[in-house]
């Protein structure tokens, strides 16, 4: 499986990481149970298994760090040496082992090692701290750590010793105690240890001191940067160095300083060298760090060229041994191996009683300009056969597991075969049993045939009473639906809008707001007039927009900051929102840091405008089911305190391009969308009046957020910028035009904390579903209006209602859910829709049985020739363009539904279809339903929920399916094509009453007899007494 980020998956790890894909992790870091207490959770996992999956998941440069202690720390690195590349070391705030204190000291130090294949990206970070060594003070740590390992009773201790002198003793007593030490690098003063590995330090001191004695032709002086004193490497690399150049006279080693293996220590001595002595010919530096430091001392005086300079360690990499002299720093280098899996390799050997070199010695080798190229081939060449080799082992590993599982299978295959194996005796058993049951029931079999034939009849007569049943609930609840129902009174809008649009807004507002104070207004009068009100409104902040941005052009914009408490304000304005996430389906959440002052000095009218933008655009290009996200943080930039607010939407993505244009004005990015296309442009303005920022983020996966940082501002900052403050009229921005279009009309919910819109969603979504289910009637024709304009659709409904059933439905795909179940006499869907269009929407109607025969009006602002082709093409039945005569719109609507009755009656008279403009799929789906009815028609218990399986639809689909092309229902179209069939049997068969009754699938012979006078006018003896 491919883990999503921030994911958390609860379960046996050995189990979930073989859900894993392959080579798909970055890095693994892990805090692994010790199994150092009694507790049921702390024991150790055992190591063959864990890395098995953890090589497998990792990738070829993937990282594992795992923490341990003790014998924790000892256990990993040795079960998996191969992989184990160094430790490091924890230093801890707060110290462990309080428990018990008065048996051992306190622990502050934990292990945290490090695994890889390959190296993956490393940072070096610089960090305040000791600039140099301390002799004491580390030398102290380390014996102090050995001992706690002898105390310990570790299996096998592998050291290498700061200091030879002070660790020689503590070396010892390990070794007396049995346990093995392997000194690596560094030896003691002693022999008392189970083996070395490690480089010959005094022949590569002797090598040195020959290459400079040959790169001087025997002649100059030299200088020497050591190591650690009193280390054995140091101590043994000077000997060497003192052994070759004694056989030249003519090289004097003029100066010696102690630089502790690192760079700084190495500049400061190299600085002062410099200063006593005015002749330098060779610079000789214990390590590869140490010889930087000292060229870079030259190199300040301006001295590098007159010397040359040698190190020890030639590792590859950036800032190393090989890159130095590539990059002329160094003269040479020699390699120093350090071997660490070879070390582990005779840890291993020697915990296994396997046979080991006491000594092993490596081997060193120049490296100057003529061969470090080569190397460097070399190495890259070598970590790429690396890689290759643990893909190969991955692959392997795999393989193996493969062989594994399917051994698992085949054992698992035997137990099944055994298992049937018994069951088929059980089965045969059984059917030994049956047999003698069989005689027993034959008898009550005739006594249930009687029985069955009287409950037939019973539960044909219950299915028509229910079908009658739901036709009057339907005329009943309508009924009371329109007793509730004021008359309908149609307004004109005022549409001659001159160029001053804040004059003529005035005019039409202030009389609306008389109008709605009139208490004696009708229903559909005043949910009018607000309608008007509402869009009003939409265009007069329109205009304010347009008229603040001229403001803040021009620098005249107005900024009076108060004192606000963000948290309360953005928790009061949630609940705007909380319908509109309702009526889509979307999970809201807000989330904010807690135990945070969030006050500052804000314009709040601005601050209000910014967070209803941003939000509503969120909540407009959410998909539904979606997630919209705010969540409020504070944070600290340049030694001020700032209130950072996050916006995230999921399901929408925002191009690279689109994001550099994206707060200019009247620029839009999806056409399908309403909006002035001035909202973003004013809300940075807005944002930038804060001395704040606002910056947008957005990718596939997580969608799009928007970030919004604003200083936190008291009276004191306010007045040191010199910010005037003005007072501003007391209106307050509750919404954005895409706002407004959000939740118009929906209630709002209190707030409560953390805002999870999806709490509530399918309670409100049952409950309009049951409304709608209250308010259905089926006496009336049904129309389905689809539009994403809450506006538009309360005017259609308002023309619509008093003739016909009218369904809404907000979006596409809400709308094909609602006309597969409800099925409606006729659909009318806007063009320009987020998500499914219409057209789109068209096309998926008429390419389903259930919807294909229901005619859709297309309505749009678009009136090219190309989109009604393209409508047309989709299916549509009709298209209107904005703005539409209602007139025009009653006619094609009364138009479109008469001529589908006269459709039905041609269906349910039998007459051919072809005469009428039936579509392929209605005249497809009448033929297969009337020969599944032929083909059935024998079986008496056949009932309309078998023909809805039958037929891919369920029991009210096909009701209403047949409803809507017959005029007649399932069963009453059964019942006639078998009496039909009946009639055919007696006219031209010598059966009785009885044989035909049974044949063309009634179960009781009186009730074939009284449906076939009820239909026909005679009964079936009449009819063969009449025949002669």
């Amino acid at each position: 499986m491919s883990l999503l980020p921030n994911t958390v998956v609860n379960g046996n790890c050995l189990e979930v990481m073989k859900e894993i894909d392959d080579a798909s992790i970055d890095m693994i870091l892990c805090d692994l149970p010790y199994g150092a207490t009694q507790n049921s959770w702390d024991s150790v996992i055992p190591p063959a298994p864990l890395w098995e999956q953890y090589e497998r998941i990792i990738k070829p440069n993937g990282a594992i760090l795992l923490f341990g202690q003790d014998k924790f720390t000892a256990t990993m690195m040795l079960s998996n040496p191969k992989l184990h590349r160094y430790n490091i070391i924890w230093d801890k705030v707060l110290k462990s082992g309080f428990l018990n204190a008065k048996k051992m000291p306190l622990r502050e130090h934990e292990d945290i090692m490090v695994f890889y294949k390959s190296p993956p990206p490393y940072h070096p970070q610089m960090t305040v701290g000791e600039k140099n060594h301390t002799k004491g003070k580390a030398v102290g740590k380390q014996a102090e750590d050995v001992h706690y390992f002898i105390d310990e009773g570790v299996d096998l201790l592998i050291i290498s010793a700061n200091e030879a002198a002070p660790m020689t003793p503590i070396v010892e007593e390990a070794y007396q105690k049995g346990i093995p030490v392997i000194l690596v690098d560094r030896k003691i003063l002693s022999d008392k240890y189970t083996a070395y590995i490690g480089a010959d330090n005094y022949e590569i001191g002797r090598a040195v001191g020959n290459y400079i004695a040959s790169s001087l032709k025997g002649k100059g002086n030299v200088v020497e940067l050591t190591g650690l004193g009193g280390s054995t490497p140091a101590m043994e690399r000077h000997q060497g160095f003192m052994a070759a150049i004694s056989n030249f006279p003519d090289i004097k080693l003029i100066d010696k300083a102690d630089a502790a293996w690192e760079r700084e220590p190495a500049e400061v001595e190299m600085d002062s060298m410099l200063r006593r002595h005015p002749k330098i010919d060779a610079v000789y530096a214990h390590n590869d760090r140490i010889a930087p430091g000292a060229y870079q001392a030259a190199k300040k005086v301006g001295r590098e060229k007159e010397m040359i300079f040698v190190g020890i360690d030639a590792l590859p990499g950036k800032g190393n041994g090989l890159e130095m002299v590539l990059d002329s720093v160094l003269n040479a280098t020699f390699i120093y191996p350090t071997n660490g899996d070879k070390v582990m390799q005779l840890a291993m050997n020697i915990l296994e009683k396997k046979p080991y070199p006491r000594e092993t010695v490596m081997n060193t080798a120049v490296v100057d300009r003529t061969n470090a190229h080569v190397m460097q081939l070399q190495t890259t060449h070598i970590s790429e056969l690396d890689q290759k080799i643990e893909t190969l082992n991955g692959r392997i590993g795999g393989y193996l597991s493969r062989v594994a599982t399917q051994q698992v299978v085949m054992y698992g295959g035997l137990v099944i075969l055994l298992l049937v194996a018994g069951l088929l005796l059980v089965v045969y058993k059984s059917l030994r049993a049956k047999n003698r049951l069989n005689k027993e029931l034959s008898e009550q079999k005739k006594q249930l045939e009687e029985q069955r034939d009287k409950l037939e009849e019973q539960r044909d007569q219950l299915e028509e009473q229910r079908d009658k049943l739901e036709e009057q609930r339907d005329q009943l609840i309508q009924l009371s639906h329109q007793l509730e129902e004021a008359t309908h009174a149609k307004l004109v809008f005022f549409t001659n809008i001159s160029h001053d649009f804040r004059t003529p807004l005035t005019l039409v507002a202030d009389p609306v707001e008389h109008l709605l104070a009139d208490h004696t207004l009708s229903g559909d009068q005043h949910r009018m007039l607000m309608l008007i009100q509402r869009n009003v409104n939409i265009l007069l902040r329109l205009v304010n927009q347009i008229l603040d941005f001229r403001k803040y052009e021009n620098g005249k914009m107005e900024y009076t900051p108060v004192q606000v408490d963000v948290l309360s304000s953005f928790e009061g304005w949630n609940e705007s929102f909380l319908a509109a996430a309702r009526k889509k389906h979307i999970h809201f959440f807000f989330d904010n840091m807690p135990d945070t002052d969030y006050r500052t000095l804000a314009d709040v009218e601005k601050l209000e405008r910014i967070y209803f933008n941003l939000l509503s655009n969120a909540f407009k290009f959410t998909p539904e089911n979606g997630k919209v996200t705010v969540r409020l943080s504070s944070l600290t930039k340049d030694d001020h305190c700032w209130i950072r607010f996050t916006v995230a939407n999921t399901g929408s993505m925002i191009s690279a391009e689109h994001i550099r244009n994206i707060f200019d004005r009247f620029y839009k990015i999806d056409m399908h969308h309403a909006g002035s296309g001035i909202g973003l442009a004013l809300v940075k303005a807005f944002v930038e009046l804060h001395k704040g920022t606002i910056t947008v983020e957005s990718d596939e996966k997580q969608g799009t957020i928007f970030t919004v940082d604003l200083p936190v501002q008291t009276c004191e900052t306010v007045v040191s910028e010199n910010s005037p403050a003005f007072s501003v009229p007391a209106t307050s921005v509750t919404s954005t035009d895409a706002a407004t279009s959000a939740v118009a009309g929906a209630p709002v919910t209190p707030a409560t904390s953390g805002y999870s819109g999806s709490s509530s969603l399918n309670d409100a979504l049952t409950y309009e579903e049951e409304e709608l289910e209250k308010s259905y009637d089926s006496s009336k024709p049904c129309v389905l209006i689809i539009d994403d304009n809450a506006d538009i659709r309360l005017y259609v409904h308002g023309l619509l209602h008093t003739d016909y059933t009218v369904i809404e439905a907000a979006y596409g795909s809400e709308g094909i859910r609602k006309a597969m179940k409800y099925v409606p006499d006729l659909i009318i869907s806007d063009v320009m829709m987020p998500g499914i269009d219409g057209v789109e929407c068209c096309r998926r109607l008429k390419s389903e049985l259930q919807t294909c025969h229901i005619p859709v009006i297309l309505l749009t602002a678009c009136s090219l020739d190309e989109q009604r082709i393209q409508g047309y093409d989709g299916g549509a039945d009709s298209y209107i363009s904005k703005p539409f005569s209602s007139q025009l719109l009653l006619a094609r609507v009364r138009n479109l539904i008469d001529s589908h009755r006269r459709l039905k009656q041609f269906f349910g008279d039998g007459q051919a279809l072809a005469k009428e403009d039936v579509c392929d799929m209605d005249k497809e789906f009448v033929e297969k339903f009337k020969a599944l009815i032929d083909e059935k028609m024998g079986d008496s218990g056949l009932n309309v929920e078998d023909l809805g399986k039958d037929m891919g639809l369920s029991r009210v689909q096909l009701y209403r399916k047949i409803k809507s092309l017959t005029n007649y229902s399932p069963n009453e179209l059964l019942r006639i094509a078998r009496l039909k069939k009946a009639a055919s049997l007696l006219a031209s068969s010598d059966m009785t009453v009885s044989e035909i009754g049974y044949e063309v699938g009634f179960s009781s012979p009186s009730y074939f007899a009284k449906c076939y006078k009820e239909l026909f006018g005679e009964s079936p003896t009449d009819l063969l007494k009449r025949k002669g």
